[in-house]
């Protein structure tokens, strides 16, 4: 098979942010795995797990979502605050989590978290079981400048400098647990909420830093995803246009088959779950061609005062592999990470790199313990999944120009993405049969040097780690030959991610 890369012929940057994270109370994410407790034998910082910490210090995630996720429309966000003691017990149902909640992670937790490793704050607030004036009262104690009551509290609780929060998400999911809702009604009342957002501004016409997401659809539901688009945006097009900046879709590859299970299934089941995780690409399409159809219909304000917004970006707010033992698991959602998942992992965000133009920001189904997880944890033990290498693997990405390249179509289990950042290309090329090992020969329109070559592959199909095998699926770097020609060939064992750095000779 002959891949040809011209590293001139650019395509669109990258956003950093479709590299995302998302944490919520369900099932041991957070309480029992990201968060331990301040008084914890485990070795934590300020109650954070050390070796959650350290992994996500390293992975560096440019946005990490928080509290859900269906949580969050059940999430007051002052029982979180405050002295850890005094915040209430709840019980917390979501999903069939079924444990007692003490609320000991809450928003200054979770901001500290953000600022510890780097990540813009994304935070959904409580559309179903909320108030606007809850909302916003969230907004500004996180926000104000200016020393208010809500200011002064959050100063009071450790952080008097205002946490800069900018991604606001309206609600979620309010097509099934965030309120069983129509398009229509749930824009009745984003509209509300959105226009009460404060601007954090000391000027009319200055520009806010507020981001506000809107709910969509149900990405897995092919016809009620487009009639949700469909009549959102033809109900935002009535009268006038609330702040609206993003449009949250979430789409999982569902593997519902009976009898197998995360980490036991036959060829048969490699092959449909590698092969569903593709429809991804198609979803997120139809989805910008709905929202852009949408956008041209949004009326022209009668004074020329105010200009309507002239684009809406999407998101894929949720996204990774959603298997059928995952809920029965307990804790709830738990799920092993093979090297089927880190295959589907790479192809999902290869989708989202070659659509950095039509999606701004993505966020895995979650980081720790939970369904697409990239950590897992087992008593004091933080383990690295398979996806964690893949994310790690794929960073050079973020923020680069995505890269045309020409492969052989006739190759269906060969994938393959490129982008350029000054005079470094990298390449991802997936080898997604499960048995067969393949040899590529790339072709440049320039001559260039292999500098780096990262494999991620494993011995067995359903391999994992484990707290007592923790590094049995783990990146590689295999040693590269130096020569500076137009033409290398690599080999790609089969099940396998692999990454390379090539280095521009004589660029211009």
């Amino acid at each position: 098979m002959t891949i040809k890369i011209d590293p001139d012929a650019l395509a669109h940057r990258i956003p950093p942010e479709l590299h995302g994270q998302f944490i919520e109370y369900l099932g041991q994410c957070i309480d029992g795995g990201i968060w331990v407790g301040r008084d914890s034998d485990i070795p934590h910082t300020d109650g954070v797990r050390q070796g959650v910490l350290d992994a996500l210090v390293e992975l560096a995630p440019p946005v990490l979502r928080w509290p859900g996720g269906c949580y969050a429309d059940t999430y007051h966000w002052r029982d979180g605050i405050g002295e850890a003691s005094r915040r209430p017990v709840t019980f917390n149902e979501n999903f069939g989590t079924y444990e007692l909640d003490n609320h000991a992670f809450g928003t200054d937790e979770y901001l500290r978290l953000c600022e510890q490793i780097g990540a813009q704050p994304w935070i959904n607030v409580n559309m179903m079981s909320g108030t606007v004036a809850e909302a916003t009262d969230w907004m500004e104690y996180c926000n104000r400048s200016q020393p208010t009551d809500l200011a002064r509290e959050r100063a009071h609780n450790g952080h008097p400098a205002p946490y800069g929060v900018s991604y606001w998400g309206i609600g979620n999911e309010p097509w099934g647990g965030g309120g069983t809702t129509t398009a229509g009604s749930y824009l009745d009342a984003y509209r509300v909420f959105a226009t009460a957002m404060p601007r954090f501004t000391l000027g009319i016409l200055e520009q806010t830093s507020m981001y506000a997401i809107a709910s969509g659809p149900d990405g897995n539901k092919p016809l009620e995803r487009v009639q949700w688009t469909r009549d959102f945006f033809r109900g935002l097009a009535e009268y006038r246009v609330p702040p609206i900046n993003g449009y949250d879709l979430h789409f999982y590859n569902w593997n519902l088959t009976e009898g197998e299970t995360a980490v036991s299934f036959d060829e048969a089941g490699w092959d449909r779950v590698i092969e569903s995780s593709l429809e991804l690409e198609d979803v997120l399409l139809e989805q910008r061609h709905l929202m852009d159809e949408g956008i041209a219909e949004l009326p022209t304000p009668e004074s020329d005062f105010f200009a309507p917004p002239v684009s809406v970006d999407l998101i894929l707010g949720e996204w990774g592999n959603w298997h059928r033992d995952a809920f029965s698991a307990r804790p709830a959602l738990f799920q092993q990470i093979t090297m089927r998942d880190a295959i589907t992992t790479a192809l999902s965000l290869d989708i989202l790199h070659r659509n950095g133009d039509s999606v701004a920001m993505a966020c895995n189904a979650q980081t720790v313990n939970v369904l697409n997880a990239l950590l897992l944890t087992d008593g004091a033990h933080t383990i690295r999944t398979p996806n964690f290498d893949v994310f790690m693997m794929y960073k050079p990405h973020q923020g680069a120009t995505a890269v045309h390249v020409d492969a052989d179509l006739h190759e269906p289990h060969i994938h393959v993405f490129a982008s350029r950042a000054a005079d470094t290309v990298t390449i991802n090329l997936v080898n997604t049969h499960i048995a067969d090992e393949a040899d590529v020969d790339l072709s440049f329109a320039t001559p260039v040097r292999v500098t780096a070559r990262d494999v991620l592959t494993s011995d067995s199909p359903t391999r994992h780690n484990t707290a007592a095998e923790p590094d049995v699926v783990r990146r590689t770097a295999v040693e590269v030959r130096p020569d500076v020609d137009t033409d290398h060939r690599v080999h790609l064992p089969a099940r396998s991610v692999t990454v390379l750095r090539v280095d521009l000779v004589g660029a211009s």
